[in-house]
């Protein structure tokens, strides 16, 4: 990180060398240098620079700056509207909204609160690029250190693509003992053989994500919310933890290809007309979770050993098999067969006090039939993905369907239905831990969550988008105190453990997208309403949430810069917000103090310069107004304060 801006040199020199000298690379072409493809220059655009998704959608490199731009420029690279940060780069997120609708069929590690920066095989993308490509993303923390995201991308062919990436960063941030700093290093491969028959992706992924635990503020009200001059520097405030961390460590390695043994193309161009193939999926991946401890402390109860070492380790396998057959009229079938392996274990089994046996381990397979369809035909898109499990005890079935409609070039509907059935993550069936009440089993007393749902988008260039989502899950599994143990004070999380509803939990969101424009001002407005209907409250979430951005955009000096400029306002109504549990790494239930219902204001200067974005923010700035803070993103995890950062998005081309 130290060398940052010796790398920007670098690079800024290649770009005199050897970028191309005009304004936007969309609306103009580029040669490839001879050396590269023969000795005929060929034209090259920027649809050229192709980005491939998980689910094989295929985009292209965007070099614009829009204000989707800039609600993506963050630490996790998306638009975070449903997310409430903790006040440092790379800590949790609590929710202000969910998406209960489940895309894998198999339980995850747990610790889901540090999850949120974890690249699934979902969130891994593929290239296929005329020319060498890379992507350089830096933005400024908070205190001693920088996040950077560079990616790479490059060909030996036409046909074979490779990729390296790596996400870094460091942040001390403005609280004691509230550090974090991860890695997510990738990358990829590409491959498809002239003749079209046989494909091939794969990734490797390494990544670990670790954070000082501080156990949030001790005395918030004197120290934090009087805003006592004082205390303006938040490293004087006082914290619960002073020798806590927590860690994710994970690697991957992942291939999915295909070879079609018959294939037949359309006679103008080469457009597949029917092909029928056999594929293969592979992954395995190995993943532990700890949580380390110098000296015990009482906010987390009894201890059986010290000092407190406690890890989670997962190894899984996953072999999927399947024979694809495609159409142009009848559409694509295909049909698989898949077998998934899992260890997850500590390393001890556990005999607590009262006799009771804890194992140290979970280990078996699971075998499951599959079947996915579709189809295009005239505007109408349908999709359909069927999962159901033969043996094994983790799941049980999987159910996408969807149908979407273009009417015309500015308005499309949709519409899809889901349904699940899979027990709940690992940490919440087996858990061991050096403290004393962080020990349990319940594989054989909990049941698997059932999940139902509906949902239905119109999304219009005229009237805005707008989706309305129903989903009823049975068995719903939370964290939550528990209400058999009695605990003295300052012992607040000596009781959290894993539950399940015993009613169904109905949940409805209306969310609704709309911008307004006159010249070159505009006002971009995102709503949310939820409400959540349940006998016992067990999932909390605000009623409505809403971000509203005034901007202004336009070309200036001649059209040599493209600038924006505006305020952002982000407002969720008061809810009883889920606290953190620093040991499990997760959010747990709480109903003793209501949070939320104040603004969060952003002022934002972004500037695009050829391939360059750079942005300029003041986050929260009016934190610094009011005589006493409210600000909470869980009860004793303060929001970030008022503070000024920058950073930039550079693409370069050779």
């Amino acid at each position: 990180m130290k060398y940052f801006l010796f790398i920007l040199l670098l690079n800024f020199t290649y770009l005199n060398f050897y970028a191309q000298d005009n304004s936007d690379l969309r609306n103009r072409e580029r040669r490839i240098p001879p050396s590269l493809k023969d000795t005929n220059s060929i034209k090259v655009t920027i649809e050229d620079y192709k980005i491939i998704s998980f689910q094989r959608d295929t985009t292209y490199l965007d070099t614009t700056l829009t204000i989707q731009k800039e609600y993506k420029y963050n630490y996790l690279r998306r638009d975070d509207f449903e997310l409430m940060p903790f006040a440092n780069v790379g800590q949790p997120y609590n929710k202000l909204g969910v998406d209960l609708k489940r895309q894998v069929m198999y339980p995850s590690l747990g610790a889901r609160a540090l999850h949120y920066n974890y690249m699934e095989v979902e969130d891994i993308d593929y290239y296929n690029v005329a020319t060498p490509m890379s992507d350089l993303f830096f933005k400024t923390t908070f205190e001693q250190g920088q996040l950077l995201d560079a990616t790479l991308a490059f060909n030996t062919s036409k046909r074979l693509n490779f990729s390296i990436a790596y996400k870094g960063f460091r942040s001390l941030g403005k609280y004691q003992y509230n550090q974090a700093e991860s890695g997510n290093f990738r990358t990829t491969t590409n491959y498809v053989t002239q003749n079209g028959r046989y494909s091939l992706r794969a990734h490797i992924a390494a990544q670990d994500i670790e954070t000082e635990q501080n156990g949030g503020l001790v005395n918030e009200e004197a120290q934090f919310e009087s805003g006592d001059p004082d205390f303006s520097n938040r490293v004087k405030i006082d914290v619960r933890f002073n020798n806590a961390s927590n860690k994710i460590l994970g690697k991957r390695y992942y291939l999915d290809h295909l070879y079609k043994f018959l294939r037949k193309e359309k006679d103008s161009g080469n457009l597949e007309k029917t092909s029928l193939g056999i594929g293969h999926r592979f992954n395995y991946e190995t993943k532990y979770y700890t949580f380390d401890q110098n000296t015990p402390n009482t906010f987390l109860g009894g201890v059986l050993v010290s000092p407190i070492k406690d890890k989670a380790r997962l190894k899984t396998m996953f072999n999927e098999f399947n024979a694809q057959f495609y159409n142009a009229t009848l559409g694509r079938l295909t049909g698989s067969l898949a077998l998934y392996n899992y260890n997850y274990y500590f390393n001890s089994l556990l005999i607590t006090s009262d006799g009771q046996q804890i194992p140290n381990q979970l280990k078996g397979d699971e075998i499951v039939v599959g079947a996915q369809y579709e189809k295009t035909i005239k505007g109408f898109q349908l999709k359909g993905d069927v999962k159901y499990n033969i043996t094994g005890e983790l799941t049980g079935n999987l159910m996408n369907a969807s149908a979407s409609y273009r009417l015309n070039d500015h308005h499309k509907i949709g519409a899809s239905a889901y349904t699940s059935s899979r027990m709940p993550d690992f940490n919440f069936l087996l858990y061991q831990s050096d403290y004393e009440n962080y020990n349990w089993f319940n594989l054989n007393s909990f049941e698997k969550e059932k999940v139902y749902g509906a949902s239905i988008e119109f999304d219009s260039d005229h009237w805005g988008k707008l989706s309305l989502e129903y989903t009823a899950i049975d068995n719903y599994s939370y964290f939550a105190p528990d209400p058999e143990i009695t605990i003295g004070e300052g012992e607040e999380n000596a009781s959290i453990k894993p539950f399940q509803a015993s009613s169904i939990l109905n949940h409805a969101k209306i969310k609704y997208n709309k911008e307004f424009r006159l010249g070159s001002f505009a006002l971009n407005n995102t709503v949310m309403y939820q409400n959540v209907s349940q006998t016992n409250q067990v999932l909390n979430l605000p009623q409505l949430v809403t971000r509203n951005t005034l901007y202004f955009s336009s070309d200036v000096f001649k059209k040599a810069m493209f600038l924006q400029t505006g305020v952002t306002l982000k407002y969720f109504t008061a809810y009883y917000m889920d606290a953190y549990n620093p040991l499990l790494g997760e959010f747990y239930l709480q109903d003793l103090e209501k949070l939320g219902a104040y603004p969060m204001l952003d002022f934002f200067i972004n500037a695009k310069i050829q391939q360059t974005r750079i942005y300029l923010k003041a986050e929260h700035f009016n934190s610094s107004f009011g005589k006493t803070n409210n600000f909470y993103a869980a009860p004793h995890y303060p929001y970030r304060d008022f503070v000024i950062r920058f950073g930039l998005v550079w693409n370069f081309f050779s």
